[in-house]
This record gives structure tokens, C-alpha cells and sequence, in this order.
């Protein structure tokens, strides 16, 4: 591992009793109908190889950082079968987790007047958290959230009110709430510390970047991958690398790369019978979602569940 890599790995004497660690991004949070955000979860023991490994890949593929809004060349389309292939073995492995939460800005819970996509997506991770952090990794663990922090959350913000909540007894309204009362991340979920990191620097906040983006591209633009297949990919072998050809005039190289990067997850998927839909559902779906890697879409939970908005004085 070389010297930039290691200095991303938390040290032990600073974080104490940490057993885990979560790095996450988000996609669009305010752009197109299917939104989304991605987390990498792992016990923080496996944090060195796993960073390393990613980083190996990325150098190995003549990438600096990888983003998913950028990938528009066929080094970006290799780095990210790469990354996903790598993410693939080592989840099947019970390594590390990958879980992604897509929303739809057009169902009951998001079609209000002043909808507020910032606290939205406040509440979005919320959710992830709750279904992540405590069901799908073992009671009692302590975690590190490494949040991208090129965000339009706030993180210090919430560091500040997790710790602060963390020394009061009485309940307080947690920021991620809608009108309910608790303690907050830190009591609720075990979050030791949130540490905002530089993408370029934090392999898996890029790998949790590729995950959501993957995601929401699923969604937003199935319609292309349909086109894509019937013109490229239907009978063809997938390898790392997409058959040359001239693109169609209805699909721009971008969307070719992408298309290439979602068939051949797809297969990769298939072949290791992790669950995950995508013809059937028109974009990514698990349907068993103790499966490692998980494409949850979020519906509304109850009635009363609705997007916060500029007018809720609650907030």
C-alpha cells in the first residue's frame, strides 16, 4: 500500500473502539426523476486491503479518480468493470456490503408543493443507515462514516449535533427526522465519528460514487440500455471491453460506455446468482436485500410519509 493510500486509513488511537467503517455518496440528488445514494460498508480491519485494492485497479487502468458523471473514455469504462468486478468478489466473500438507495421524485411521497431536496436527502441517508448499519452488520458495532464531502449536507453540522445529543439524557429531534424524537445517529446507529473525505483520495467513496451513479442510470435511462443491447449487446461475449463500433445516433459515446459497464455488472451479477434484477424491474432491483450487494428502491413507508418541504416550520 503506498503512502497516500495509508494515510486515508484511520489510526487506530484515534478512533478507539471502531469496528466498522461506511463511505458514501450520493447521485443526483437534485437532478432527473430516480435519485441516489451509495454506501460501502466494511469491518474496519479490511479497510487497508480493500482501499488498496481499488486504488491498485484504478492505477492499473490509467485513472486518477474515477467519477461516474465523467466516464467518457474507455480507460473510465475498464476502471469501472474493474471496480465492480473487484466489489463483486469480495462481497460474495462477506467482506464488505454494497447498498444502494434509489428514490423516485414522481410517486405520492415526492409530488408535494416546495419539496426540499436537500433535507430529503437527509432523510434518504437516514434511511440507508437504518437499514444498513444495524440490521445487516452485527449488533454492538461501532462505526466511522466517511461521507463524500463535496455534498450539499452539512456534515459538521451533524457531527456537531451527534455529539451533543450523545451527552444529553433528554431526547432531542434529531435533525433527520420528520417531527419524531430521539437520540440521534450516534445513539440510534453506533456512529463514532463522521470524517468527510476528499474523493480523490478515498478509493471506496469513488467505488460507493459508482455504485449510486450505476444505479440511478438504471433507472433514469433504461430506455438507452434497451437500444444498446439490440444494437450491440444482444449474442456478444462481455469481456472488459466493448466491441468497437460506431455509435448509434441516438446514444452518445457516454451512454455507450455506460450501457457497456451496466451489461457487463449484469452478467457478472447473474453469474453469481446475487440476486439482482434488471430487465424485469427496467433497472437495478435486489430482492433479497440481506444480499450483499442491494438496490433498494424506496417507497413510501406509511400515509403520512411525504418529503419535507421549505414550508415545514418542524424542520
Amino acid at each position: 500500500m503506498d503512502l497516500e493510500t495509508q494515510a486515508k486509513v484511520p489510526m487506530m488511537d484515534d478512533v478507539g473502539e471502531l469496528t466498522h467503517v461506511a463511505y458514501a455518496d450520493e447521485t443526483q440528488h437534485n437532478i432527473g426523476r430516480f435519485r441516489g445514494i451509495g454506501l460501502i460498508s466494511l469491518r474496519y480491519v479490511d479497510v487497508s486491503s480493500i482501499s488498496a485494492g481499488v486504488q491498485n485497479l484504478l492505477r492499473d487502468s490509467g485513472i486518477g479518480e474515477f467519477k461516474w458523471s465523467k466516464l467518457n473514455s474507455r480507460n473510465d469504462r475498464d476502471a469501472a468493470c474493474k471496480m465492480l468486478g473487484y466489489a463483486i468478489k469480495k462481497a460474495c466473500a462477506g467482506v464488505l456490503r454494497a447498498d444502494v438507495l434509489t428514490w423516485d421524485i414522481q410517486d405520492r411521497r415526492h409530488t408535494v408543493r416546495g419539496r426540499d431536496d436537500i433535507a430529503n436527502l437527509q432523510r434518504m441517508y437516514y434511511q440507508l443507515f437504518k437499514n444498513v448499519l444495524r440490521v445487516r452488520w452485527p449488533d454492538g458495532s461501532i462505526w466511522q462514516l466517511c461521507p463524500d464531502e463535496q455534498t450539499s449536507i452539512k456534515w459538521h453540522e451533524i457531527e456537531d449535533f451527534l455529539n451533543l445529543a450523545s451527552s444529553q439524557v433528554e431526547i432531542r429531534r434529531d435533525i433527520f427526522s420528520q417531527g419524531n424524537s430521539s437520540l440521534g445517529l450516534k445513539e440510534e446507529f453506533g456512529i463514532k465519528q463522521i470524517v468527510p473525505c476528499q474523493s480523490r483520495k478515498e478509493p471506496l467513496v469513488q467505488l460507493a460514487d459508482l455504485f449510486a451513479g450505476l444505479a440511478a442510470y438504471s433507472r433514469n435511462r433504461y430506455d438507452r440500455y434497451e437500444l444498446w443491447q439490440r444494437t450491440h449487446g444482444q449474442g456478444q461475449q462481455l469481456g472488459l471491453f466493448p466491441p468497437e463500433s460506431q455509435p448509434s445516433t441516438r446514444l452518445s459515446n457516454r451512454d455507450h460506455g455506460r450501457c457497456y459497464v451496466l451489461a457487463t455488472f449484469n452478467v457478472a451479477c447473474k453469474k453469481r446468482r446475487l440476486g439482482v434484477g434488471l430487465e424485469d424491474s427496467r433497472g437495478l432491483k435486489t430482492y433479497e436485500p440481506s444480499n450483499p450487494i442491494n438496490f433498494w428502491w424506496y417507497e413510501p413507508q406509511h400515509e403520512k410519509d411525504r418529503a419535507p418541504t421549505t414550508y415545514d416550520i418542524s424542520r
